[in-house]
């Protein structure tokens, strides 16, 4: 049996995939927490071989619990499940050792897909996460526009609205209106449409 440990502070949904693991053949739950900091003091008697991290947490966040328990218990397999798929979430995760990326509105049997995975050597990710990962490779890496800017544009390019672009990259109208300043000078244009065919043609969305 491998050892699953789970770190979600959403109580019902915490419940519900320690009975979704625990039904399953191979995997059962060795510890269950709502925090990072009650997982680490319980890490080396836990002994996960996976663990289920969420990203938003109280106290200590997601990534930077991936990097504390690749630290403390190295072959633990950590498997980030959160809502967010916003792409800063996904490589800072990625970045501290996580394994793979999925998104909470996975069904059950994907999840016991995506654990073995894992244990099989695998990075499981959720579509739109694979999709994300292998487009920024097709960037120009190379972009005059910096990592906060390249989120402003490329949101922009999907027609969110100034509202949705502060919601999703928590920032406000003004700093986003800071930003678009900066890339209609870096990339020599004076609107939306121009900057959006601009950076679409030079790779940096």
């Amino acid at each position: 049996m491998k050892r699953v440990v789970i770190i979600e502070d959403n109580e019902p949904l915490n419940e519900a995939f320690c009975a979704v693991i625990n039904q399953s053949e191979r995997f059962r739950i060795a510890g269950s927490y709502f925090n990072c900091e009650s997982a680490l003091a319980q890490l080396s008697q836990d002994k996960p071989d996976v663990v289920l991290m969420d990203i938003q947490l109280p106290g200590m966040d997601g990534v930077t619990g991936t990097k504390m328990i690749k630290k403390q218990w190295p072959t633990a397999l950590v498997v980030i499940i959160t809502v967010f798929e916003d792409s800063s979430y996904v490589f800072d995760a990625l970045c501290a050792g996580a394994t793979g990326y999925l998104t909470k509105n996975l069904s059950s049997a994907r999840l016991i897909e995506a654990l073995e995975e894992a244990v099989e050597g695998g990075a499981p990710m959720s579509m739109n996460i694979a999709k994300m990962v292998v487009g920024s490779f097709r960037k120009n890496h190379e972009s005059i526009l910096s990592e906060r800017e390249t989120e402003v544009i490329t949101l922009l390019a999907q027609g969110k609205s100034y509202k949705s672009i502060g919601d999703t990259l928590f920032i406000s109208r003004n700093t986003i209106k800071f930003h678009i300043k900066n890339i209609y000078e870096k990339l020599q244009v004076n609107s939306r449409e121009m900057a959006i065919r601009e950076a679409s043609e030079k790779r940096y969305i």
